[in-house]
């Protein structure tokens, strides 16, 4: 069976100041990536790489899975309703729990998947996700649009003030309570979907490799 994989803190990370004179701090003249910046940052306590594009830090407060748009959908039954989900053109990005990029092999192992060719990926510890813009920009879409041609977007979009965290899909042995949706069910529709997307594709050359940051090839 998989192993265990230590707990992910919930402690939020640090925040920008308040300070106006601070760097980084929030101006409310600022552009959208700022104010997008800042809401990532003091509003869901999400980590942010510095420049631009903007993107957020995964590994810390949660990981990624990054799949066909239409395997996603079909997953989507798995997750809790305030699961983040994220789209970009014909890619979905599904909120895990920290850790889970780590249990990605082990996972289709067990779940009998590692010897297919899926188009799937995860991003965790040391990996940066292109952020969506917030709910605020994407509704006056216009200027979000004006900065950041074919941006991410959310789906289901993170709600301020809460824990996020405990919506995500996790294993039990990263010591989730019982409602957190399963990770491991979630990954098992997400690769039957990829693989049937994949076989209904002509074959114009090898499709790109299950992976983690970088490709993984399964034996």
């Amino acid at each position: 069976m998989v192993g265990s994989v230590p707990t992910a803190s919930t402690v939020p990370l640090p925040r920008r100041p308040l300070d106006p004179d601070a760097p980084g701090a929030f101006d409310p003249a600022a552009g959208p990536v700022a104010r997008a910046r800042h809401w990532y940052e003091n509003d869901l306590g999400w980590a942010t790489v510095p420049g631009r594009p903007l993107r957020l830090v995964t590994g810390v407060r949660f990981d990624v899975l990054d799949v066909p748009a239409e395997a996603g959908a079909a997953a989507l039954r798995h997750l809790a309703p305030d699961s983040p989900v994220a789209l970009k053109g014909d890619r979905m990005r599904l909120l895990v729990a920290a850790g889970s990029a780590e249990e990605l092999p082990g996972l289709l192992d067990w779940l009998e998947w590692s010897a297919v060719t899926l188009d799937l990926r995860a991003l965790g510890e040391g990996g940066a996700m292109e952020a969506p813009a917030p709910p605020e920009a994407a509704r006056a879409a216009r200027p979000w649009a004006e900065t950041l041609q074919g941006a991410a977007v959310w789906m289901r979009p993170p709600g301020a003030g809460g824990e996020v965290e405990a919506s995500l899909p996790a294993l039990p042995a990263m010591g989730r309570g019982q409602g957190a949706p399963d990770l491991v069910r979630l990954l098992d529709t997400v690769a039957a979907q990829c693989h049937r997307i994949r076989l209904r594709r002509p074959r114009t050359g090898p499709p790109a490799a299950c992976r983690r940051d970088q490709p993984l090839a399964f034996s």
